[in-house]
């Protein structure tokens, strides 16, 4: 029997679920494609599309997110290491994971940031407050 301890992340670069919009185009192709991030990493993304495309083909992402009362993005080149035929409903779309092969710095943060707000963690604070020594506090999301 396998306990549910068994099913940690053992990832180097664990995964975030978010829902955020995106665009891409291939690298040799102009025109722009639509869909949505998944889920991320430091290291890649999960995007689901209706765009049929080949494994190893590499595409340049621009992906969409709310940074307080603004509207923001980070790009990067990407290249799909996996695919796979995803249903919604009665549509047929596809699922890829995609692995960042070139984002500058910039962007980099941006990411990070995306990645640190959408984190899933418990509250916990170190120190006794009574005292006035440093708090580190790490908020859960609702």
């Amino acid at each position: 029997m396998t306990s549910s301890s068994d099913f940690n992340e053992k990832r180097k670069y664990p995964r975030v679920l978010i829902n955020m919009p995106l665009n891409f185009k291939m690298t040799e192709d102009s025109s722009q494609s639509t869909g949505l991030v998944i889920n991320a990493s430091e290291v890649g993304l999960l995007i689901q599309t209706f765009k049929d495309m080949p494994i190893g083909r590499k595409i340049i992402v621009e992906v969409s997110f709310s940074n307080r009362l603004k509207f923001e993005k980070f790009s990067a080149m990407t290249e799909i290491i996996w695919k796979d035929i995803y249903i919604w409903d009665d549509w047929e779309a596809y699922q890829y994971g995609l692995k960042f092969s070139q984002i500058s710095y910039e962007d980099y943060l941006k990411l990070k940031q995306v990645l640190g707000s959408q984190s899933n963690l418990k509250e916990v604070t170190f120190g006794d407050e009574s005292h006035h020594q440093e708090t580190l506090i790490i908020k859960t999301r609702s």
